[in-house]
């Protein structure tokens, strides 16, 4: 009960002020009203086509947002300009998929609303289609970003990105630096409900010099994990697990899967046992409610990061290309 207080108590205080970030609401209520209708239907058949897509969009905007802010930059071809390739070069960025699906999109706006919808507006409103698709909430967000005139190195790109091998602590002081409570920390994570692992990612979980961390999880699962991601085939890339068993559903049971000592990443293990985030774990476990809530203002938070509004940036009318 006191667990549940204290969380209804943080959800009532989960509210965030987007005045200041130069994003609005009602921004596109004269330009192009019907941008997010766009957005959904053209993404609807995609959607059905290839159940994969939903958790592919999410990560690409989560890997656009970390790295320096939701610009779209992640959307630059990375063929490479200047000196450097870009972003999507970074090897953090291994495994990102569908940036045509944003394109595409990106050319019915246009077709509608020339020159008026930023790439990083399209890219967030794809991935809260995302998550609305898959059984999550529908996430009301602000807009009005602009997009980036240059792409980041791959450099700056893999120094941005957490690593697969992340802690508690480490991922909490990421957050925390977009604004996050330590509920919305737990929340923002449960986006691993969707999609899967590849089996490089938990090399060191699996085969470390101990194996310290196959104590940590349920036996069977170990098993399974050792089994499905061989040592021999782990350079390949091509092996993966799935994060949780509704891989294609937005739900809470990657917070289940984790209590029963499933967690696939070390993150998803640790952040069961370790006591700033083990009341939360435990709570969107019982209360998927709850998580939807504190998933919704975390989503808005992270979206809103360094982003560009007014007369920075640009408005790219395509989103692969910087001209």
């Amino acid at each position: 009960m006191r667990i549940m207080i204290v969380a209804i108590f943080l959800f009532q205080s989960l509210r965030f002020d987007v005045n200041g970030f130069g994003l609005s609401y009602q921004f596109y209520e004269k330009t192009c009203p019907q941008v997010e209708y766009i957005v959904r239907d053209g993404l609807r058949p995609m959607f059905l086509t290839d159940p994969t897509s939903p958790a592919a969009l999410l990560r690409l905007m989560f890997h656009d947002c970390q790295v320096q802010g939701c610009d779209a930059s992640i959307l630059v071809d990375p063929t490479g300009h200047g000196s450097e390739a870009t972003e999507m070069k970074a090897s953090k960025n291994f495994g990102i998929r569908k940036r045509e699906l944003i394109t595409i999109v990106k050319s019915m706006v246009e077709a509608q609303c020339p020159q008026q919808v930023s790439c990083a507006d399209i890219l967030v409103l794809a991935a809260r289609e995302a998550v609305a698709a898959s059984g999550g909430p529908r996430i009301n967000v602000p807009l009005g970003r602009r997009d980036s005139s240059y792409s980041p190195s791959y450099r700056r790109a893999d120094a941005s990105l957490p690593p697969a091998t992340i802690g508690v602590a480490d991922m909490l002081n990421i957050f925390a630096k977009k604004g996050m409570t330590l509920a919305e920390s737990v929340a923002i994570l449960g986006a691993h409900t969707l999609g899967i692992t590849h089996c490089s990612s938990i090399q060191n979980r699996l085969y470390g010099p101990k194996n310290g961390e196959l104590r940590a999880m349920e036996p069977t699962f170990a098993a399974f994990l050792r089994l499905t991601c061989q040592q021999r085939f782990l350079a390949s890339n091509l092996s993966f697990v799935l994060n949780d068993p509704t891989s294609f559903a937005f739900d809470n049971e990657y917070y289940v899967n984790a209590m029963r000592g499933r967690g696939v990443l070390r993150i998803d293990a640790e952040m069961v046992s370790d006591p700033k985030t083990a009341r939360f774990v435990q709570h969107f476990a019982m209360n998927e409610e709850d998580f939807f809530k504190a998933f919704g203002s975390a989503f808005v938070k992270l979206s809103r990061y360094g982003v560009l509004t007014g007369k920075q940036g640009v408005v790219r009318k395509n989103c692969y290309e910087i001209r």
